[in-house]
């Protein structure tokens, strides 16, 4: 007894060692057990298969079908097809003519203006004749001769070939001689030429009614006057002058002239028109009547114009209230899910990973183990061993008592990552990391060196 505590006392470290030695085998099957995959799982039948290109397709053979989301989710908020617009109210017949006085209702006097060039106008280009002039402009030369033009296009310019596209619509003819001056000189041509308008598209007056032939005259650098319009429409057939009128359809407005006086007084075959104008020749008297009847013409525009705009309204509104139930559907679906009240399929994390958890695979599509092990934050480098990450997955065969397959993916060679990316989820799979082997240690470690600090100071108290 004299030898051992003067063993003690002299040497307090031996003492250390000693319960040391006598704690770790111990500690090494009590105090710390790390969970690993083992063939023999109490009477559980576990075959290992090591994660190959081949052995991921047979991996894969296990049929599962993902589960869909809600047709909610896929539906999409449309109205149904309005009501219609009906039967619209008919056009108010003409009242029938009685014989009265027409009276003049000359349209306002107005100031002709420089003809400006339309889109549809063909405008011709001339040029000199001399040879090195007319080379370098580039086929001037072939439209003067040949008198072919340049059709106006739908942005106002005109292409001339090797030099390029000039807007000269809405300009007068002067100042698009102007602007095709400049064009040439900055291009570096001879800006020799001389503009003119050969075929007026753009701008024309209607003549219609009790006339040998409805025209459409074109408005030229000369505006026309209502002599030349009745001229071009052959003339007015009418078999009464005494209840014949002229009546002139300008900017919504309607005009009359009686065609008595109109054959009377000289200046009216002068009267200018502009573009946009309609000259109906008829054989009624009644202004007012036919204004009406105009108007009520453009109140079935309008009423027809409301009726759409009433039909999108409702449907508009339609939609908002089936945009707010699918809403509704979907913000259930989801409290449901939260809720733990709709059935979905998990697989589970263990061992070393980021965070042990239970992951629910997505709706329509499938998970494969990269999409599990990544989206939840990967394997602590650390600790988890790269070489031993396993799948386990349980039979779903009765006659197989709940065998395992443990599939093993070995990610020391960063290559095989590539398999966990074909590798596809199931339903109650169990993704595995084992610890590294000095992780495992480490922590045997860690447990042990309390009990060897506090056994000397419990035998010394003895």
């Amino acid at each position: 007894m004299r030898h051992r505590r003067a063993g003690f006392g002299a040497h307090p470290l031996h003492a250390l060692a000693l319960a040391a030695g006598l704690l770790l085998p111990a500690a090494c099957g009590v105090v710390y057990t790390s969970p690993n995959v083992s063939r023999t799982a109490g009477g559980v039948d576990v075959r290992e298969i090591a994660l190959t290109p081949e052995t991921v397709i047979m991996a894969n053979r296990s049929p599962y079908s993902p589960r869909n989301l809600p047709r909610e989710f896929h539906s999409t908020a449309s109205a149904r097809q309005g009501p219609g617009l009906g039967t619209l109210p008919a056009a108010p017949d003409v009242p029938t003519a009685r014989p009265a006085a027409l009276e003049m209702r000359l349209p306002p006097a107005f100031e002709p203006r420089p003809y400006r060039i339309g889109i549809g106008d063909v405008v011709l280009l001339a040029t000199k004749t001399n040879g090195d002039t007319v080379e370098r402009l580039s086929g001037l030369l072939a439209a003067q001769t040949q008198r072919q033009g340049y059709t106006v296009s739908d942005d106002g310019a005109i292409s001339i070939p090797d030099i390029g596209r000039v807007e000269i619509g809405g300009l007068t003819l002067q100042e698009a001689q102007d602007r095709i001056f400049r064009f040439l000189l900055e291009n570096q041509v001879d800006p020799a030429f001389s503009l003119e308008v050969a075929e007026f598209n753009s701008q024309h007056v209607t003549v219609g009614g009790a006339v040998n032939q409805a025209a459409r005259l074109p408005v030229t650098l000369t505006p026309p006057v209502l002599g030349d319009a009745l001229t071009a429409a052959g003339g007015v057939t009418v078999r009464d002058e005494e209840f014949a009128s002229l009546r002139l359809y300008r900017d919504g407005t309607l005009y009359q002239i009686p065609y008595e006086d109109y054959l009377a007084r000289p200046d009216l075959h002068d009267l200018p028109l502009k573009d946009g104008d309609a000259v109906f020749v008829d054989n009624t008297y009644d202004l007012d009547r036919a204004f009406e009847f105009y108007r009520q013409e453009v109140d079935v525009i309008r009423l027809r114009s409301q009726a759409r705009k009433d039909t999108l309204d409702m449907m508009q509104a339609e939609m908002a209230l089936r945009r707010s139930v699918l809403e509704e559907r979907r913000s259930n679906f989801r409290a449901r899910t939260e809720l733990g009240a709709e059935p979905r399929d998990y697989i589970y994390l263990a061992g070393e990973v980021k965070q042990q958890a239970r992951v629910p695979l997505p709706y329509a599509q499938q998970a494969t183990l990269a999409d599990v092990l990544y989206g939840e934050g990967g394997i602590p480098t650390r600790t988890g061993n790269p070489g031993n990450i396993y799948v386990l997955r349980p039979s779903q065969d009765p006659a197989d008592f709940g065998a395992v397959t443990a599939w093993h993916l070995d990610t020391r060679n960063a290559v095989n990552i590539t398999l966990a990316t074909r590798m596809q989820m199931r339903p109650n799979d169990i993704v595995f990391v084992e610890e590294q082997p000095v992780t495992k240690w480490n922590r045997v470690i860690q447990q042990i060196v309390p009990s060897l600090l506090t056994t000397p100071a419990s035998i010394a108290a003895r």
